[in-house]
């Protein structure tokens, strides 16, 4: 019986060790597959909008200083998320528990318009690169990618700050 049982556990847990590093095999394809399709989706977002090496360039280097200022702030509102997890596990008067949440709410709020800013100037700027008629097609593709979204988000509100 206990022969039995040890050989039970020992192909239990062989079981499991082969079943984690495929899960680890499958996860590093999978992300391989989404910066692959990223790349496409730019190269084809590059094409359809036609633009040239400098306009690339400097796309690029406008994405990266975005990026730069985007980083902290999107920190920030991870770590008042993880705050206001903490509050609600601990055992703090709820009335207190409730006012801290609203405080930390209204601080995310503030973190995530400032975001939206830093993207809406970013667009701005990534605007001012392109030639009236790659702005055009810029406007059009927006306006399909709403259209796209909406379709498949039937349950999202229009009045969404992104949509302005």
């Amino acid at each position: 019986m206990k022969k039995t049982l040890i050989l039970f556990t020992i192909i239990l847990m062989t079981l499991s060790i082969a079943n984690a590093s495929e899960a680890i095999t499958n996860k590093s394809c999978n992300t391989q597959s989404i910066t692959k399709l990223k790349t496409q989706r730019e190269l084809a977002f590059e094409k359809r909008l036609a633009l040239s090496d400098e306009q690339k360039l400097k796309a690029k280097e406008l994405r990266l200083k975005a990026h730069e200022h985007l980083k902290p702030v999107i920190e920030e509102i991870k770590s008042k998320k993880q705050e206001a997890k903490m509050v609600k596990m601990s055992r703090i008067a709820v009335e207190v528990q409730e006012e801290r949440l609203n405080a930390i709410d209204k601080e995310i709020k503030i973190l995530e318009k400032k975001a939206h800013d830093i993207k809406k100037a970013n667009m701005k700027e990534f605007e001012a690169i392109l030639t009236r008629t790659q702005r055009k097609t810029l406007k059009q593709m927006k306006k399909e990618g709403r259209q796209k979204y909406h379709a498949t988000h039937p349950c999202t509100k229009t009045t969404h700050i992104f949509n302005k």
